[in-house]
């Protein structure tokens, strides 16, 4: 049977609630899931839990989410795109954990592996280690970090079969497979629904439980560096 869902709204709602830890794909804006971004935001959920290599910029992405004041939480790699990010932090409003960017994605990978935790000496010897347990191996040391799994993935890929398996494009396919390995449910929005080849496939279906079709053509620059026009 097909997991496809007539709409993005239609998906997210039967899951949301309250409370719940969301992982979202995605980097900078590249790759992300626009349209189940904004259908969150629709439901009113509140004290999200958001895991995200960033929170998008001022009114885009998983900013959209902060300008709602849904989110109570955030573990992420970087920040510094969002000002009200920022204000948030700094009003005691948002609790963040900051997590490095190779230490996130393996902490992804490992939840939608079954893996509770692993070492690593990343972070060993700074903040990101306090309170955390520590080992030695071959005289480095190593930080103890858990591995995530979600509630909920909301993940944006390029093209998909009626059976969830799911092919990214380009660079956006950055954090996506990751994060839809790491969700207990897990929802794939794409440009288009038709047949994949067993080796274009990047993230196995079995990972994912529904799929919507991409409601917004628009992609968004996060930065647009240009130069003066020279005429010919």
């Amino acid at each position: 049977m097909s997991k496809l869902v007539d709409s993005a709204a239609k998906a997210v709602a039967a899951v949301a609630r309250d409370g719940m830890t969301v992982a979202v794909g995605g980097f900078g804006l590249c790759g992300i899931p626009t349209s189940l971004i904004i259908a969150l935001r629709d439901t009113g959920v509140r004290d999200l839990t958001i895991v995200s290599n960033n929170m998008g910029v001022d009114g885009k992405g998983l900013g959209l989410l902060l300008e709602n004041k849904q989110v109570s939480k955030v573990l992420a790699s970087y920040v510094g795109e969002n000002r009200l990010f920022a204000q948030q932090y700094l009003d005691g409003v948002l609790d963040v954990e900051f997590v490095p960017q190779g230490t996130l994605a393996e902490r992804l990978r490992a939840g939608g592996a079954g893996i509770p935790a692993f070492y690593t000496p990343t972070g060993a010897g700074t903040p990101i280690a306090e309170g955390k347990p520590m080992a030695e191996f071959d005289g480095v040391r190593a930080v103890l970090e858990r591995g995530i799994v979600a509630d909920l993935a909301l993940v944006r890929a390029h093209l998909a079969d009626g059976e969830g398996n799911l092919r990214y494009r380009l660079t956006a396919r950055n954090f996506n497979p990751l994060v839809a390995a790491a969700g207990r449910v897990t929802i794939a929005e794409v440009s288009s629904v038709t047949s994949l080849d067993p080796d274009d496939v990047h993230t196995p279906g079995i990972y994912v439980q529904h799929l919507v079709r991409t409601e917004i053509a628009e992609k968004d620059i996060e930065q647009r560096t240009v130069r003066a026009r020279v005429d010919a």
